[in-house]
């Protein structure tokens, strides 16, 4: 009798032990199977979030079907505790092994923010304080001219600090590599000055081929001591800088009194009007050698150039012909 009750408890035991491998094999096949996702899905893991919440975010994006699986196969491959904060982009069929892998090694989404050419330092700030993804306060009274126009990449959770500190950096350089490259014979002296007339070449056109020609006449003035009577400077000095005018320049702005407005200051103003991009910037220290001291709109997007006030006045009689014909 005795025997036989050992028998039974072998038999028991034996059962149970093939049971317990059977249902970890079951186990281990069900966490490297192919998950129940059928799109593709992303998914923001916040800081500090252990595995128990992440598998239940998981689960909310359908990304998995088993919570409790999840988090022992996580455990059991030592995931659990090495899955990082972010947001991850999941695609369809992932394994929860796969998953697990993921968050621990997989790369994060990269979101971006286009920053255009000659917004003032304002509107940038602006931006990035309203880019979704990004966190934290953003400084206030900084100066124009110091933010690169550029698209920059960033991961969610990023500070809005250190994404406009990139842009500080970007203009840093690009800045001082536009002033190794500069030509011999340009009528500004240093790098600073050849920000200063990038911002007004900047502001002025946004036609590509033309910002070197911009360039090419406002060197021609500065060389000749003439005003560079640059339309977006009065309306800089107007505002006082830090937001746009809004609305068409009148005849009394250019007698504004300011250092900014260069229809009444010969040279160039005190600092940059906006935050130009790599072009204007390399416009600015390689300017087109032509003799043209004027240019105006020509209805077209573009600027009619010219060498003397006869042919300019001309220039400037056709846009207002053209801008009366638009009214009517």
């Amino acid at each position: 009798m005795r025997r036989l009750a050992v028998r039974c408890l072998g038999i028991l035991l034996g059962v149970s032990v093939i049971a317990v491998t059977a249902g970890v094999f079951w186990a281990w096949d069900s966490y490297r199977a192919e998950g129940p996702l059928e799109k593709p899905v992303t998914i923001i893991i916040p800081k500090g979030t252990g595995v128990q919440d992440i598998a239940g975010l998981l689960t909310s994006a359908g990304a998995i079907d088993n919570v409790r699986l999840f988090v022992l196969g996580a455990q059991y491959t030592w995931a659990a505790r090495r899955m990082r904060a972010g947001e991850f982009a999941l695609t369809p069929g992932m394994s929860m092994r796969a998953v697990a892998d993921h968050l621990v090694n997989g790369e994060t989404v990269k979101r971006r923010l286009t920053v255009p050419e000659g917004l003032l330092t304002e509107e940038v700030v602006s931006l990035v304080a309203a880019t979704e993804g990004l966190i934290g306060d953003v400084p206030v009274d900084r100066p124009d001219g110091i933010y690169l126009p550029e698209t920059y990449f960033f991961s969610y959770g990023d500070t809005r600090a250190s994404v406009l500190s990139r842009m500080k950096k970007a203009m840093d350089l690009a800045l001082n590599e536009a002033w190794a490259a500069r030509a011999r014979r340009i009528s500004i002296t240093s790098a600073r000055e050849a920000l200063i007339l990038a911002s007004i070449i900047e502001r002025e056109t946004g036609v590509e081929v033309e910002r070197a020609e911009v360039s090419g006449v406002f060197h021609n003035r500065l060389r000749r001591k003439m005003r560079l009577q640059s339309d977006p400077t009065v309306a800089y000095a107007v505002t006082g800088g830090g937001r746009p005018l809004g609305r068409p320049l009148t005849r009394s702005d250019l007698y504004t009194d300011s250092d900014y407005n260069t229809y009444r200051r010969v040279g160039l103003p005190p600092g940059p009007i906006a935050n130009p991009g790599r072009a204007a910037l390399m416009a600015a220290v390689r300017p087109a050698e032509t003799n043209f001291l004027y240019f105006v709109a020509d209805g077209t997007g573009g600027h009619a150039f010219a060498e003397t006030l006869r042919e300019h006045n001309r220039n400037v009689a056709k846009w207002r012909r053209i801008n009366r014909q638009r009214v009517k």
